[in-house]
């Protein structure tokens, strides 16, 4: 599908974009055959296929969930850059 000049300057004003006339050009070509690309695939016979949302089936790797105890203060803490009795420390944001 060739793109017209007027086309690509109509998405560039709408994407508030200023382009020469080279990039004009340029981007003309480069659309142009991102939609020849989608028309390529639009080609494709699909019927029969069922939806994915994977290209290849796998399981989900995911644990399954479960209750655990909490997560003693001193292990939560133990990486913290600064902390005050059993809570993180954090430089004030609002005076």
């Amino acid at each position: 599908m060739k793109l017209e000049l007027e086309q690509v300057r109509h998405v560039a004003k709408l994407a508030r974009l200023s382009l020469t006339s080279d990039e004009e050009t340029r981007f003309a070509t480069q659309l142009s055959a991102v939609l020849d690309a989608v028309e390529a695939l639009s080609a494709v016979d699909t019927d029969g296929v069922p939806p994915t949302t994977f290209a290849i089936a796998s399981a989900t790797h995911a644990r399954p969930d479960e209750v655990r105890d909490e997560l003693p203060a001193d292990v939560a803490l133990a990486n913290a850059p600064q902390k005050e009795g059993s809570s993180f420390a954090i430089p004030r944001v609002i005076e």
